[in-house]
């Protein structure tokens, strides 16, 4: 098995690296560099800069708007993408949504979504997760009662990103109440965010941030036409979904680009008076990083060669890319602030708005990195728990 770049792949590396310094803009290149998080303002501009260029539906086909990329083209995407650093797509947009729409969507719906998907017209999130339905995601209670055209949606969704900057939420409802399984009974519905009898609620996280929120529905009226497949079949397209959702999330070349920044500031940091990047354990921790980044990366070759092989794409091996994928992204977030060291605290008033003028403590990207550490400890929870694909590679990869 021949896991090196072809000179076709490593050309196309160098055109993406090109167009990216060449387009992408200079105040977002800057805060992204700072360890901020991307701005929804950000990842629109960037985005539509790259739709423009046909980029921006990276894993599309041809015939909806998309590159037409091979595995190995989009793993690479992603991967400079990530190492610049600029902003991501919109994943619920990208990955999630028109994958989902292009497989099961109807032509109406196709024409109406794609393109404005890629384009950010609409901004759309996730209404999967509910309170006592998380992992056990087919235990969901959330109702969709049929009246005539319409079905009349009940309940609460939690954990969804971006809400409260939406205009429209993909969501699982249940349709059948008395169906023999759980996993029977569920459809997948499209609901416009404006629609009468939604509230979204903040739920602030850790670091400070809005991100995540609750999403009510009372009385909520969505036409029958914005289901997506069949009724009480929504299940199928969420596991369609969801394989989907996996895909790239080790984002390896973010935590690459962790290291290499963490290297670049450890030559400004002392440790007893001598460059932080002269300290012996620091080296050895930056070696061992590398070591399982380069370990992780073969595994993710070896997945997409398998997939080129005609083996398929659900392969139980990208289980363990999102199970050691996360734990990198942890360890290497961890790395970032510990080189800032007792100057990653970051002024929690301030970012609660409270009556406080006080500067940072230390320089931005040392409390950035606190608050993308801090983030990042749900790394390990969301697009399937890390316990779960210990399950999964026990079963189906170890045979256990």
């Amino acid at each position: 098995m021949d896991l090196r770049l072809t000179a076709e792949e490593l050309a196309f590396r160098d055109e993406l690296r090109a167009f990216i310094r060449d387009n992408l803009p200079a105040d977002i290149a800057e805060r992204l560099r700072q360890g901020h998080s991307s701005r929804k303002e950000d990842i629109i501009a960037w985005q539509r800069i790259l739709n423009k260029k046909g980029w921006a539906a990276y894993s599309w086909p041809k015939e909806w708007g998309g590159p037409g990329w091979s595995a190995v083209q989009r793993m690479i995407f992603l991967e400079e993408i990530q190492t610049y650093p600029a902003p991501e797509v919109n994943p619920f947009n990208i990955t999630m949504l028109g994958p989902v729409l292009i497989q099961f969507g109807s032509q109406e719906q196709k024409q109406r979504f794609l393109p404005r998907a890629r384009n950010v017209d609409d901004w759309w999130c996730q209404g999967f997760s509910e309170p006592g339905a998380g992992s056990d995601l087919a235990a969901l209670k959330t109702a969709a009662r049929r009246e005539g055209d319409e079905y009349v949606v009940n309940g609460q969704k939690i954990w969804t990103s971006t809400a409260h900057q939406a205009d429209w939420c993909f969501a699982l409802v249940r349709t059948d109440p008395q169906a023999a399984k759980k996993q029977e009974g569920i459809s997948f519905l499209l609901i416009d965010m404006k629609t009468p009898g939604i509230t979204v609620r903040p739920i602030i996280s850790i670091d400070g941030s809005h991100h995540l929120n609750e999403v009510f529905f009372d009385d909520v009226r969505v036409p029958v036409s914005m289901r997506i497949y069949e009724e009480n079949k929504g299940w199928d397209v969420a596991k369609f979904l969801l394989g989907n959702e996996r895909t790239g999330i080790a984002r390896l070349g973010k935590s690459k680009e962790r290291v290499k920044f963490a290297k670049q500031k450890a030559k400004e940091m002392r440790e007893g008076g001598r460059p932080l990047s002269e300290d012996p354990e620091f080296r050895r921790r930056i070696a061992q990083l590398e070591t399982e980044l380069k370990s992780l990366e073969i595994t993710q070759l070896r997945v997409l060669s398998a997939e080129k092989a005609g083996e398929g794409r659900q392969n139980p091996l990208s289980a363990v890319l999102k199970l050691k994928g996360t734990e990198l992204l942890q360890a290497t977030t961890e790395l970032a602030m510990d080189v800032g060291g007792p100057l990653s605290m970051p002024d929690w008033a301030e970012e609660l708005e409270a009556l406080s003028n006080e500067p940072e403590v230390g320089p931005v990207w040392a409390t950035e990195a606190t608050r993308s550490y801090l983030f990042l400890r749900a790394a390990s929870i969301y697009g399937g728990t890390n316990e779960i694909m210990k399950n999964i590679v026990s079963k189906a990869v170890l045979g256990l």
